[in-house]
C-alpha cells in the first residue's frame, strides 16, 4: 500500500536490524509514499548515529537526539554536555527520547526524573521540542511535564499507548501524540483504540517505532520485507488506514492532517521548501 506524502516520526534507524539494509528500507519507505523519516535517539551513541544517518539521506531524514529512561543510570555532567552540543546539530529536531519508565526500572526512578529534567531543560534552552516516552510512569511523568508547561516549544508524546484521559493531559500540555501499530493489537491495544477517537485531528501523529511493533493485523505471509518479524516505515500507510476507519475519516484527510502536524513539529526551524510546477509543499521532501 502507496500512501505519498506522510511522515514517519518516530523510527530506531540506527538500530542493529537495520544495520546491513538501511539503504533498502529507506528506499521501501519512499516508494510506500513516505516523504520523511524521524530517526530516534535513545543514548549518546544511536543519538550520534542517528545525526550521521539524516546527513547521508539528508533529504528525507531528521534525528532526534536524547538518552531513553532506561539508559539514565549512565547520564552524568559529561554525558549531558555531549548530549547538549549533539541537540543543536540542525540535523536534529527534538530533544529525546527521554522521559520515565517505571515497567523495568533498568535506571532507578529517581535517577529516570534528573535525567529527565535535565533534557527538558535542554529543550527550553535550545528551543527544541521535546521527544517523550512514558511507561507505568504517568503521574510523575505529566507532574514534572507541568512545572515547563509554558516553557517547552511543543513535543510529541511517542507511541503513545494510553487512556483517554491520559490523552487529554498531554493535549492540556500543548503535545501531539503519536500513534503507532500498537494500536491494531487485538491483546492490548483497546484503550487506544477508545482514546484517540477523542484526540483531535490536528494533535495526532503517525509513526512506526520500527523495527519494533509489527502491526499484528497484517498477515505476516504477504509482508513484502524481507524479514517477518522486524517493522519498517514501509508499513505506516497500513497503520494510518486502521487509525482512519477508526475515526471514521478519509485516509486522505488523516494523511494531510498529520503530515502538517509532523511539519509543524518537526521541520519548522527550516525556511518553506520551493514549490515545483505542478506540486504543492504538502507533497514535496519536509527537507
Amino acid at each position: 500500500m502507496s500512501l505519498p506524502g506522510i511522515i514517519d516520526a518516530g523510527v530506531n534507524l540506527a538500530s542493529s536490524q537495520y544495520r546491513q539494509d538501511l539503504g533498502d528500507v529507506i528506499q521501501r519507505a519512499q516508494h510506500a509514499g513516505l516523504q520523511a523519516l524521524v530517526a530516534i535517539g535513545t543514548d549518546i551513541d544511536s543519538s550520534r548515529q542517528g545525526i550521521d544517518i539524516a546527513r547521508q539521506f539528508a533529504d528525507c531524514v531528521v534525528a532526534t537526539a536524547g538518552i531513553h529512561p532506561h539508559n539514565a543510570d549512565s547520564v552524568d555532567a559529561p554525558a549531558l554536555e555531549q548530549l547538549r552540543l549533539l541537540a543543536q546539530d540542525e540535523h536534529v529536531r527534538a530533544i529525546g527520547e527521554t522521559g520515565l519508565d517505571y515497567n523495568r526500572n533498568f535506571s532507578s526512578p529517581a535517577r529516570q526524573r534528573s535525567a529527565f529534567v535535565a533534557q527538558l531543560d535542554i529543550a527550553v534552552d535550545i528551543g527544541k521540542p521535546i521527544y517523550l516516552h512514558e511507561r507505568d510512569a504517568f503521574g510523575d511523568q505529566i507532574d514534572i511535564l507541568g512545572n515547563y508547561r509554558d516553557s517547552l516549544a511543543g513535543g510529541l508524546a511517542h507511541c503513545f499507548t494510553g487512556t483517554m484521559d491520559q490523552a487529554r493531559a498531554y493535549l492540556d500540555l500543548g503535545l501531539h501524540i503519536g500513534i503507532t501499530g500498537w494500536l491494531c493489537d487485538p491483546r492490548r491495544g483497546e484503550d487506544l483504540r477508545q482514546a484517540v477517537k477523542h484526540i483531535p485531528l490536528d494533535r495526532l501523529i503517525l509513526e512506526t517505532d520500527a523495527p519494533y511493533l509489527l502491526p499484528r493485523h497484517l498477515d505476516r505471509q504477504t509482508l513484502a520485507i524481507p524479514k517477518k518479524r522486524r517493522n519498517e516505515p514501509c508499513l505506516l500507510p497500513l497503520v494510518a488506514e486502521f487509525l482512519a476507519d477508526i475515526l471514521g475519516c478519509s485516509l486522505a484527510e488523516l494523511s494531510q492532517a498529520t503530515t502538517r502536524n509532523s511539519r509543524s513539529l518537526f521541520f519548522r526551524h527550516r525556511d518553506k521548501p520551493a514549490e515545483t510546477p505542478g506540486t504543492s509543499n504538502q507533497d514535496t521532501a519536509c527537507r
